[in-house]
């Protein structure tokens, strides 16, 4: 072994070592938020998560929860496991980048100690520079499938560049079904990998040919192929011709189910072997690496089998329930997201001309597969289609988006509406479309993540196109004021959010340098990666077609770009290595050059990166989750609504066992009708969900949509609606001249006879509470129409008879609530429907049972590392402890009303120790607390805090009107919120008869009135 490889071993290790550090020293203790929580559970016990699966990362994530002393190490092992992939990645990284600088000094391994060290130095300084960027470093440290896809994406590519140097063609081949099996494995991780294609075709291409534009074209348009047929064809197709086996199996032979599939499985595998062995026998050597490397691939595809097998088991979560080859097909295709238009669709405001029969459903019934819906196919008005089109969601505030984003005139269009009328439609023109595409898709959805990692960044605030929330920033003045506006007078919670990175464009200019010169000295080289840079960042754009106000960032979606660049940075290294050895001979030269970049580049990135990639010691997603399970009594129903407030859940039930008697509905699922059953299946400690339709009944097709038509004006018997709308009498479908099946509830007001007895014997009010219940609940649903979800929430509020405690988890959107909120009762961090009213008062929603409260907020309550100074906590978790503010806030109100001063100041002093001003930032939250102190008589307190608050506010204002009239548009919600506060600390100053603040909080005021009136 000569001096370069052993030291391009040993040094590459060295790297891994360093990262796997690193990783190890930030990584989260246990599941974090999004999908984190998800994934673990259904690797922990092989459950069916969300569509597409990961089955080949869950095997590999079950492998290391094995080393878990206990349940509660079980996440910290999983994301042990993504930080040594990701360490891993960097290791490859680094061999692919001295791999690629040696070819440019074209020695092989010959090389003398200068060239050694100039090779070394860039292989270091760009894999370390990958360690420390923002989106690589954010993958790395939690259990989500980007770290794994990504070692993927860096072996494969290096593997290809192995390939390049194989002198012996005999076995050379070897490595490129090495690639293919690898490409196949990495379909049960994430489909991401498969973009590495392009680049390995030119590899290929650039060692077999001699380059000619026409080859080169060829080799682009084949490498698409290739893609388009993995993506398009194998992947879905297999499935689609394996249901085809099983209809004729099953439907037609009479067998059992799935032996269709089995029957499939084994007619391919057959005719796979039989192709092998004839091209080995014939001795057809591209014929036999064709074949073989499809078969290896479809060995690593194959590992969905998982996803069947264990959704037949029908574990707890079992997401779109695929256990036939039609649902997995579903699944695998993520139809339950909707489909986005890619090459050739329609905009947003696109007249619709009919709906068509569209795909079959086949569900299992009695033995056989039957049609129980065709899903609708859509017809739009012709003249509202383009090509590449990019405007096409209908969402009101995606509209609005699409219109700043695209600058939107658009050309008058004539169309007749639904009623027959004539009305003109302003159709987007081409350019329009483009400009949005350029502006959103490319500026805000790639350029901006792009310059995060190698240039710098604003703050961790999730960023709509707002001037301050999550912009690249770069830290040098000129450059940041011409975008951002005066960065001199931030207020706070700018400029001391510990996401402020500023990198000064140095791993930027490092990598364009290496960009330049790699051209320069390396053409073939040069087009192999920037094809891989392009297909996982540009080409990512043009295929996910992202809608505007995404509900988080989605950087990670780019890392394989950014991978790309860094190995562009690491030659940039050698750029400046060679420059300075004409200078300095000898090892001085790229000495000098490895330092200062070394310096410049990754330190400078894990400097300013450290602290807002540092997780350890928080535990806010399993603590909170654990709050919102304790704010249930036993045996709760909980509804939920996004990820952050189910996944985590279902972790800590799934993984941890804590309060399996509650069962976590999502209503986001539950128009669906494979999660509706599964809800309706006991799993551990919880009953079934006690809905009175049966399957036959909610089955896709039958009342997804139901109209809500005024024919009684009184309130109606929920019980009596309910028996409308599970009636299949044609009576009940059927509506004045409308002879088609329409389902209908004729009111929109609704009653509920309350038994107090029963109330009270069931525990859903406890008895000292009796005097406020109310004999009968009345409310009005001021909706036109619901959805499947919100008619089963009915279905079920009506057939549970209160036999078990309804919650709704805080976050839930109001406009989920069918106007129940009157009969909420806040027991912690979820409201529990209760026959107590509660008129809304300033935004607060229903009663307060003070003892539940109390005990859950106070002593009960776990804070995830929000009681720490040291422990990081991002915007996700900042904005959510605005819910326990508020929380504390209220309780300690309504505490003071029943006279019971003690508990309220300990509920505030709870909260004031668990969210300082300097860990949670003061908001209109902090009003009701201060409200508290006041009526408490703690003034001195009480004043404290409102002048905190108030100058705080009043500084975040005068920074936003001090921006611009450019800007006021995007800033409006966020001064009108401001000004609000401060109405509100004028009242409580005069209220609670502070003459001395006063003056002070009215002539501050009128000050703010005056500057954002001449702002609007």
């Amino acid at each position: 072994m000569n001096i370069f490889r052993r030291t391009n071993i040993i040094t590459g290790w060295i790297v891994f070592l360093i990262s796997s550090i690193v990783y190890l020293l930030t990584i989260e203790p246990t599941a974090s938020f999004w999908d984190c929580g998800e994934f673990i559970a259904s690797s922990y016990k092989m459950e069916v998560g969300h569509p597409p699966g990961a089955p080949i990362f869950m095997l590999v994530s079950n492998f290391f929860s094995m080393f878990a002393s206990d349940v509660t190490q079980v996440a910290k092992w999983i994301n042990i496991m993504s930080a040594l992939a990701s360490a891993l990645t960097i290791a490859f990284l680094y061999w692919t980048i001295t791999h690629l600088t040696r070819k440019i000094i074209g020695k092989g391994n010959d090389l003398s100690i200068p060239e050694l060290v100039s090779v070394m130095g860039a292989g270091v300084v760009g894999s370390l520079a990958y360690t420390f960027s923002d989106t690589f470093w954010f993958s790395a440290v939690e259990a989500e499938v980007y770290a794994s896809s990504s070692l993927f994406t860096a072996v494969v590519f290096w593997a290809i560049l192995k390939w390049e140097n194989i002198a012996d063609e005999k076995h050379a081949n070897r490595w490129i079904i090495l690639i293919a099996y690898l490409m196949g494995l990495s379909i049960g991780v994430h489909l991401l990998n498969l973009l590495a294609i392009p680049a390995i075709v030119f590899v290929y291409y650039f060692r077999k040919y001699e380059p000619t534009r026409r080859g080169v074209l060829f080799s682009l348009g084949l490498s698409i192929l290739l893609l388009v047929v993995l993506l398009y064809l194998i992947i879905p197709g297999i499935v689609k011709v394996a249901s085809v086996f099983e209809l004729i199996a099953v439907n037609g032979l009479g067998l059992f189910y799935n032996a269709g599939v089995v029957l499939f499985i084994i007619t391919i595998l057959g005719v796979i072997t039989w192709l092998i062995f004839y091209s080995h026998k014939t001795r057809k050597v591209l014929l036999n690496t064709i074949l073989v490397s499809f078969t290896v691939i479809l060995i690593g595809y194959f590992s969905y089998g998982l996803i069947l097998i264990r959704s037949a088991a029908n574990p707890p979560m079992e997401q779109n329930d695929p256990e036939t080859a039609f649902s997995l097909l579903y699944y695998l295709n993520r139809e339950q997201y909707g489909q986005n238009p890619l090459f050739h669709g329609h905009y947003y405001n696109a007249p619709i001309k009919e709906a068509k029969e569209g795909k079959k459903i086949y569900s299992k019934i009695d033995g056989h597969y039957e049609v129980t819906h065709k899903r609708q196919k859509v017809i739009y008005d012709e003249r509202f289609l383009t090509i590449f089109p990019r405007m096409w969601s209908n969402d009101p505030d995606h509209v609005e988006a699409y219109q700043k984003w695209g600058r939107i005139e658009g050309i008058p269009v004539n169309v007749t509406n639904r009623n027959g009328e004539a009305q003109v439609l302003r159709k987007p023109t081409f350019g329009e479309n483009l400009r949005f595409f350029l502006r959103y898709q490319v500026g805000h959805m790639y350029l901006r993540y792009f310059m995060w990692n190698f240039s710098g960044r604003q703050n961790d605030l999730q960023g709509h196109g707002e001037v301050h929330k999550g912009n690249w920033y770069s830290g040098i003045r000129f450059i940041d004021e011409a975008r951002l506006g005066p960065q001199d007078d931030l207020p706070p919670f700018l400029r001391e959010n510990p996401a402020r990175n500023r990198y000064y464009m140095l791993p930027l200019l490092l990598g364009i340098t290496g960009l330049v010169f790699h051209y320069l000295r390396h053409r073939k080289d040069f087009w192999v990666l920037m094809l891989l840079f392009v297909m996982t960042g540009l080409a990512i754009v043009v295929y996910l077609n992202q809608y505007p106000f995404q509900p988080r960032e989605r950087d990670y979606a780019y890392a394989g770009s950014f991978y790309a660049f860094s190995i562009w940075i690491g030659l940039g290294v050698m750029a400046i290595s060679e420059y300075i050895r004409k200078k300095l001979p000898g090892i001085t030269g790229p000495g000098l050059a490895t330092l200062a970049c070394l310096f410049l580049v990754p330190g400078i990135l894990a400097k300013e990166n450290w602290d807002d990639h540092d997780r350890s010691g928080r535990t806010a997603a399993r603590d909170f989750a654990w709050n919102y399970l304790n704010s249930c009594q036993p045996n709760a129903i909980l509804f939920t609504n996004g990820d952050n407030d189910t996944f985590p859940l279902w972790y800590v039930q799934e993984v941890e066992g804590v309060r399996t008697d509650v069962r976590v509905v999502n209503l986001s699922y539950l128009g669906a009708d494979w999660y509706i059953e599964q809800v309706a299946r006991k799993a551990y400690d919880s009953d079934a969900v006690p809905f009175g339709m049966s399957k036959d009944l909610y089955r896709t097709g039958k009342r997804d949509y139901i109209y809500l038509i005024e024919r009684i004006e009184d309130h109606v018997d929920l019980g009596e609606a309910m028996d409308f709308i599970r009636s299949e009498d044609k009576r009940t479908k059927t509506l004045g001249n409308y002879t088609d099946r329409i389902d209908y509830i004729p009111a929109t007001k609704f009653k509920i006879p309350i038994d107090s007895a029963h109330i009270i014997n069931t525990g859903t009010v406890r008895a000292e509470l009796a005097h406020r219940i109310v004999p009968e609940m009345q409310w009005q649903i001021n909706k036109q129409s619901l959805y499947k979800n919100e008619l089963m929430v009915l279905d079920l509020i009506d057939n549970n008879n209160w036999e078990r405690p309804v919650y709704y988890s805080v976050t839930v959107d109001r406009n989920l609530y069918l106007n129940l909120h009157e009969y909420f009762q806040l027991q912690g961090l979820a409201y529990r429907v209760v026959p107590i009213q509660q008129p809304e008062v300033r935004g607060q929603l229903g009663s307060i049972d003070t003892d539940l409260m109390f005990e859950n907020m106070v002593n009960k309550f776990r804070w995830g590392g929000v009681d720490d100074s040291t422990v990081y906590l991002d915007e996700n978790i900042r904005r959510m402890m605005m819910n326990f503010r508020n929380n504390f806030g209220r309780l300690a109100n309504e505490l003071i009303a029943q006279g019971d001063t003690t508990r309220a100041r300990m509920t505030l002093e709870r909260c004031m120790e668990v969210m300082p001003n300097e860990r949670i930032p003061f908001n209109y939250f902090m009003v009701p607390v201060i409200e508290a102190y006041y009526r408490m008589g703690e003034t001195e307190l009480a004043n404290s805090y409102l002048l905190t608050l108030s100058d705080l506010v009043e500084e975040e204002l005068r920074y936003f009107l001090s921006l611009g009239k450019e800007h006021a548009a995007d800033l409006d919600y966020d001064k009108q919120v401001r000004m609000h506060i401060m109405q509100e600390l004028t009242r409580l100053v005069i209220e609670s008869q502070q003459e001395e603040l006063i003056e002070r909080q009215q002539q501050i005021f009128q000050n703010l009135v005056v500057l954002y009136q001449s702002n609007a």
